[in-house]
């Protein structure tokens, strides 16, 4: 008989299948280790082969591809409502496949081996930018014992410390000044592995035709532009700018009951990384605005004299996100309207 869906629970060793025909009828369930999954799956008819996405996913997801499978996957909060009684990997995939055959389900893209990469850098970039200001901190709480304030910020610390040290006057001693020297010099440190990352990623994005014509959108530089193409590839898994701008978390979230709609703040789903660069973009769109006349420039000012710097700073992410899905799924370049 032939086999339509297989829902796929994936681990570090030990997998487990759950294989179904169109009717949704068991046809065979199988517990498979690591070197066994791939061998396994090469004998079988080519079926849609259905996964959580998860830690993994996306390799299994690329290396079932070539074996001829359509494969899928599901974030975990959707299959959740599926798994029936206690769980266990058999009720977990058997919810994965049962999830897949929902018409209104929505599906992960899979990504790329280039999207990965991209995507390791930025998640090192952001790992580095945390610690550095986890250093910056403890040293402006370890100076203010010693009752030397430093202002706040990287930059601040970054400049201020090396006088700090150098001052014969301010009450540091000899043992204190050697452990201030020590930080400094990790916090030139994390600022060199910083940029090594930007390197890495503008090299990048001048081979990636997506990220070059995305880097053209006001407000969108290569940070923003790899980071966007990262996540979302070439966007032609989304229906439309929208579609997108929701899976980033953009658009109001909604509470309707009674037949009266109810729009609140953003709903904050999906990527926030994502949805923190292109925010930091529109403050520098509405930031630079004023000095232009064009289209776009003139309305982001009105909208922030109407509507206050939070919530114009949100509409102009969100109409930076629907650019970017037209640049990125329908190929074209970014032309600014005069």
């Amino acid at each position: 008989m032939k086999i339509t869906t297989i829902g796929l629970d994936i681990a570090k060793s030990l997998f487990h299948s759950y294989e179904i025909n169109h009717t949704g009828r068991l046809l065979k369930k199988k517990q498979l280790k690591r070197k066994q999954l791939l061998t396994y799956f090469a004998k079988l008819q080519p079926s849609i082969v259905v996964m959580e996405a998860c830690g993994g996913a996306n390799y299994w997801a690329r290396e079932l591809i070539k074996h001829g499978h359509q494969v899928k996957l599901i974030a975990p909060q959707y299959v959740k409502p599926f798994v029936k009684g206690n769980k266990n990997d058999y009720n977990d995939a058997q919810g994965i496949a049962e999830a897949s055959q929902r018409s209104s389900m929505r599906f992960v893209p899979i990504k790329s081996v280039e999207q990965q990469d991209l995507q390791n850098f930025h998640r090192q970039r952001e790992r580095i930018k945390k610690e550095r200001t986890a250093l910056v901190n403890q040293i402006r709480g370890l100076l203010a014992e010693y009752g030397v304030v430093v202002n706040k910020g990287v930059t601040a610390v970054r400049k201020g410390l090396p006088f700090i040290i150098e001052d014969a006057e301010n009450g540091l001693t000899v043992l204190s000044r050697e452990l201030f020297n020590e930080l400094l010099d990790e916090l030139c440190t994390m600022d060199v592995l910083i940029k090594n990352c930007d390197k890495k990623i503008n090299i990048t994005n001048k081979s990636n035709d997506v990220c070059v014509r995305l880097g053209g959108v006001l407000g969108i530089g290569a940070i923003t532009s790899s980071a966007l193409y990262a996540a979302a590839g070439d966007g032609k898994d989304f229906v439309n700018g929208r579609h997108f701008s929701a899976w980033i978390g953009l658009v109001p979230r909604q509470y309707s009951t009674g037949g009266k709609p109810t729009l609140l703040g953003i709903s904050k789903r999906g990527n926030s990384y994502l949805r923190t660069l292109l925010i930091h973009g529109a403050r520098a769109v509405l930031r630079h605005s004023e000095k232009k006349n064009d289209r776009f420039s003139l309305w982001a000012q009105a909208l922030l004299k109407r509507r206050g710097q939070n919530k114009a700073c949100v509409a102009v992410a969100n109409k930076l996100a629907r650019m970017a899905w037209v640049i990125m799924a329908k190929g074209e370049t970014y032309r600014p309207v005069i």
